[in-house]
């Protein structure tokens, strides 16, 4: 993420300078980034969306989140498991996602690892969670691409067989769901929300 330190839009609240003057960037920053979730359906669906950005911009992926979920059964992981080769003929020609098959697949791949997985999703992926930072972090340029912790979920969920889980988007994922709290010093929402407590939702 790059940008000033903070950004001040014209509701006169400091923000982590990433989020710019984007009003959906803004209402994300301020009801889901870093937020605890602990929902085995949010996060596979954070899990997926992470998957598809990469290499993209995460605006993109949030415009076009309403299609993401028509496209995927809101993400319920029994009904993206039971998805076919038909259905990724159908999602690779459909423009209000992002075609590229290699992603679908990995989608409906991910969803009968989770299916099958033989626990929670949330129980594994928060197992991973490191202890709150002694400090919090003062500008954008502090913030951790990758950490030990994400490297060794990545390599967790690989080995689980899921894919588009490398250690940055994971990290990125970490971010999101609120295993950690990236927000910069100066945030109106730097430490609003615990990392290590509560069971939010983060979004419906």
């Amino acid at each position: 993420m790059t940008g000033a330190q903070l950004a001040i839009a014209d509701d006169g609240l400091p923000r982590c300078g990433w989020v710019g003057t984007d009003a959906e960037y803004r209402r994300y920053h301020d009801e889901e980034w870093g937020r605890p979730l602990r929902s085995d359906r949010l996060l596979f669906e954070k899990l997926c969306l992470e998957g598809f950005q990469a290499g993209l911009s995460w605006i993109t992926i949030l415009r076009r989140r309403p299609a993401f979920r028509a496209a995927f059964f809101d993400f319920d992981v029994d009904r993206v498991a039971a998805m076919g080769e038909e259905d990724v003929a159908r999602l690779v020609t459909d423009a209000s996602i992002i075609r590229h098959r290699g992603k679908i697949e990995a989608t409906i791949g991910n969803a009968r690892v989770t299916r099958d997985l033989g626990e929670s999703l949330a129980t594994l992926i928060w197992s991973f969670a490191p202890e709150p930072r002694a400090a919090r972090l003062t500008g954008l340029g502090d913030i951790p691409a990758v950490t030990p912790e994400s490297t060794a979920l990545s390599r967790e969920l690989r080995a689980r067989g899921y894919r588009f889980v490398g250690p940055t988007t994971v990290y990125a994922l970490m971010q999101s769901a609120g295993l950690v709290d990236d927000h910069v010093v100066g945030c109106h929402r730097a430490g609003a929300v615990a990392a290590r407590s509560g069971s939010g939702s983060g979004y419906s």
